[in-house]
């Protein structure tokens, strides 16, 4: 993938598949990919690797049915080098500080200042856009919740200021762990006896 355009599509075994390259496309296959809902909670997870490949190939592969199964695999991961705009990352570890789905309110009007429109209002906006605008969040509230959340993930110690902040704005800082509804219903239930 050239950084200088804007892919449409990815190619399996000589054969062409238009891909669904709006921001919100990716965001759904994102979203789905951190889904408790999507896998029983005794899942392998080679059970739930395939269903995290079949699950975004159906959400970004417009003609999902065309696409053989054993095309699977070299297909998804074309996809996730498209998701990934191309850039390898140095296979490091690092902690997890945001979550597209519990930020968005916060993502969304950084993206808005750069790009200089409602992104929400667009028909679309490809996925590789959407991440350069990203990438060039400066400072704003989205880039102080994630220093404090990196802080903490790392055992930094916070200034006066960010421990003030902390304090006010825990609800939008802290990350909220994803439970599926089944253990919703059993956590809710548990919660009732005590």
């Amino acid at each position: 993938m050239s950084a200088w355009e804007l892919p449409i599509s990815i190619t399996v075994n000589n054969t062409i598949y238009k891909l669904r390259t709006d921001f919100r496309a990716v965001l759904d296959v994102l979203a789905a990919m951190n889904d408790p809902d999507l896998f029983e909670p005794d899942s392998d997870s080679n059970e739930k690797a395939w269903i995290q490949c079949i699950t975004g190939l159906q959400i970004l592969i417009e003609d999902f049915n065309s696409l053989p199964p054993d095309d699977y695999i070299e297909a998804w991961q074309q996809c996730i080098d498209f998701i990934d705009c191309g850039m390898k990352d140095d296979g490091k570890r690092k902690p997890h500080t945001m979550d597209w789905q519990q930020d968005a309110q916060i993502i969304i009007p950084a993206i808005n200042r750069i790009q200089g429109t409602e992104i929400r209002a667009l028909s679309y906006l490809h996925w590789w856009t959407f991440v350069g605008a990203y990438m060039e969040i400066g400072e704003c509230l989205f880039s102080q919740v994630v220093n404090i959340r990196q802080k903490k993930a790392t055992n930094k110690k916070l200034e006066k200021w960010e421990k003030e902040f902390y304090n006010a704005n825990k609800e939008i800082i802290d990350l909220k762990k994803r439970v599926s509804e089944e253990q919703q219903k059993e956590m809710d239930a548990l919660e009732k006896w005590l």
